[in-house]
C-alpha cells in the first residue's frame, strides 16, 4: 500500500551546501532531496516537498498537506523557536508530524534550546545532519503502519 508523506522545509534551508557549512554541512538541499525521493521509492512512500521562508505560507500548506498526506515530516527551522502559531497548527493537524532538525538545537545557542512545535509532533529528531530527514521518514513510516488497521511483518 503506497503511502504519502509531506517533507516541509522552513526558513533559509532553501540555502543548505551554502549556509554556514560548518554548522549545516555543504551538502545541497536538491542532493538531500534526490536521495529522499529514492527513499520514497524503494520504501513504497511518495513525497511531496515544500519549503518557504514565510510562516503563514507554511502554515497554509500544512493545513492543506493534512488532507492529501497521511504524515508529515517538518524542519521548521529557527521559526520552532518564535512560531506560537505554527505550534498551533501543527497541534490540530489530523496527522502525524515529526519535527526534524540539522543540528542538535539543545547544543546551540541558548535561544535555541525550545522548540514551540515540540509538544505538538508526535516526535523530534534533532542533530543528525540530513539523516535526521531519513529517521523522521522511518519513523513516521512505521507510526503509520501501528495506527493502520490491518498490521503485517
Amino acid at each position: 500500500m503506497k503511502r504519502r508523506i509531506a517533507v516541509v522545509n522552513g526558513p533559509n534551508l532553501n540555502w543548505l551546501g551554502k549556509r554556514e557549512p560548518k554548522i549545516y554541512g555543504t551538502q545541497s538541499w536538491a542532493a538531500i532531496w534526490g536521495a529522499l525521493e529514492k527513499w520514497g521509492r524503494r520504501n513504497e512512500v511518495d513525497l511531496d516537498y515544500f519549503q518557504s521562508n514565510h510562516e503563514g505560507a507554511l502554515i497554509d500548506y500544512l493545513q492543506d498537506a493534512s488532507g492529501r498526506a497521511a504524515g508529515i515530516v517538518f524542519n521548521p527551522a529557527a521559526l520552532a523557536h518564535t512560531s506560537i502559531a505554527l505550534r498551533d497548527c501543527v497541534a490540530m493537524l489530523p496527522v502525524p508530524l515529526v519535527e526534524v532538525h540539522l543540528t542538535p538545537i539543545q547544543k546551540r545557542e541558548i535561544f535555541r534550546h525550545h522548540s514551540h512545535v515540540a509538544d505538538a509532533a508526535a516526535a523530534t529528531i534533532s542533530g543528525f545532519g540530513p539523516d535526521g530527514y531519513f529517521l523522521s521518514l522511518a519513523l513516521l513510516k512505521h507510526l503509520l503502519q501501528l495506527s493502520s488497521p490491518v498490521r503485517g511483518p
